[in-house]
C-alpha cells in the first residue's frame, strides 16, 4: 500500500496506535498537557471544577474540606502532587491511549521546580497517571493515579471515625461532665490513643479524655471545672445506634502509672508521650474547641483558665 506524503505524516503525527489522537482527529497530547494545569497541588482551585468530572471534583472538595483532628492527617493529599518542599510541578506528556471514545489515559513524567527556574535532580522525577473522559464533548479529568478512590475510602474513614467521637464526647459529657460544677457548655477534649475494631460491631478506643464545663462570658470560654479521665472505652452498636458500654479509668494517685500500664498494655508508650506533653493537649484542645465554636455558632473569640491569660482560638 502506498501513502501520499501528507498522509502518511498525518498518521505518524496521530500514531497509529491512536496514542495521541482519537479518531475525530482530537490531538489529546495537548488536550492532556492542557489538564495538568488544573491538577490539585496543595489546594483544590475552584478554577479546576469546570475542567473535572463533577464527581471527581466533589469527592476532592469534601476531602480536601475534611476537619484536621491531628496535625497531617490528609497529607498525601494536600501535597497530592509536589510534595513538601516550596517546588512546583512541570509536567511532561510522555503518552496517551485512548480506551475508548471517551475514556483515555496519559502518563506524565513530573519534573520538581524550584521557584528560581532551577529544576531538582532527574532522579526525583516522577510517573503519573492522569484519567481523562469525555463529558457532553469535552475532555475532563477523572481521576488522577486513582486518587478518587483513595478520597472515597478517606471519606467514609472519617465518617465512620465522626460517629465515634460524637459517641464518646455524648458520654463523657452525660456521664463525666455531670459530675463537675456545671457551666453554660460541657466540652470534651478527646486525645485518641489508638482504636481497635474487635468486629463490625464492637471497638475499644484508647485515649487521653479531658472533659471541661465553661461559661460563656462575652467572648470568652471561662472554665468553670473539668479534669483529666484517661483509659480504655467499650462500644457496640445496639440496633443502628453506637453506645459506650464500659469505661476503665485509670485511677488517681500512686496507682496512677500501674493502673495505665495495665490498661493501655502496648500503648503505653504513646499514651504517656500524649499525657505528659503539655503543648499537645493545648494545641488538640484549641482546635476541637474551634471546632465546637463554629458548629455550634458560637460568638468566641477565646478559651481561659482560672488564673491563666485568656488563648485566642
Amino acid at each position: 500500500m502506498t501513502y501520499k506524503p501528507f498522509l502518511l505524516a498525518a498518521l505518524i503525527s496521530c500514531g497509529i496506535s491512536l496514542t495521541s489522537c482519537n479518531k475525530a482527529g482530537e490531538d489529546l497530547n495537548s488536550i492532556a498537557f492542557e489538564l495538568c494545569q488544573y491538577i490539585p497541588d496543595h489546594e483544590l482551585l475552584e478554577r479546576s471544577k469546570d475542567f473535572m468530572t463533577s464527581d471527581f471534583y466533589a469527592v476532592l472538595d469534601t476531602m480536601f474540606n475534611l476537619p484536621e483532628h491531628e496535625a497531617m492527617d490528609h497529607e498525601w493529599l494536600h501535597y497530592f502532587v509536589t510534595g513538601n518542599g516550596g517546588t512546583i510541578a512541570d509536567y511532561t506528556v510522555d503518552s496517551v491511549e485512548l480506551k475508548d471514545e471517551t475514556h483515555a489515559l496519559a502518563f506524565l513524567t513530573v519534573r520538581q521546580k524550584w521557584e528560581d527556574g532551577s529544576f531538582c535532580p532527574e532522579e526525583d522525577n516522577e510517573v503519573h497517571k492522569l484519567y481523562m473522559e469525555k463529558v457532553d464533548g469535552k475532555w475532563l479529568i477523572s481521576d488522577f493515579d486513582e486518587h478518587k478512590q483513595d478520597c472515597i475510602n478517606g471519606i467514609a474513614n472519617w465518617r465512620k471515625e465522626e460517629a465515634l467521637r460524637q459517641t464518646i464526647s455524648n458520654y463523657l459529657v452525660k456521664e463525666i461532665g455531670s459530675q463537675y460544677l456545671q457551666g453554660d457548655v460541657c466540652i470534651p477534649v478527646l486525645m485518641l490513643v489508638s482504636t481497635e475494631e474487635r468486629s463490625p460491631e464492637e471497638a475499644q478506643v484508647y485515649g487521653d479524655f479531658w472533659v471541661f464545663n465553661y461559661d460563656i462570658v462575652g467572648d470568652t470560654l471561662k472554665t468553670v471545672s473539668g479534669g483529666n479521665h484517661a483509659g480504655r472505652l467499650s462500644l457496640a452498636k445496639e440496633g443502628e445506634q453506637l453506645v459506650v458500654t464500659n469505661f476503665e479509668q485509670t485511677v488517681d494517685g500512686a496507682g496512677n502509672e500501674a493502673s495505665a500500664k495495665q490498661i493501655f498494655g502496648e500503648h503505653y508508650d504513646i499514651y504517656q508521650n500524649m499525657h505528659s506533653n503539655d503543648d499537645v493537649r493545648e494545641a488538640v484542645r484549641q482546635e476541637q474547641l474551634q471546632q465546637y465554636v463554629k458548629q455550634h455558632g458560637l460568638k468566641v473569640k477565646c478559651y481561659q483558665d482560672y488564673g491563666w491569660d485568656a488563648v485566642e482560638l
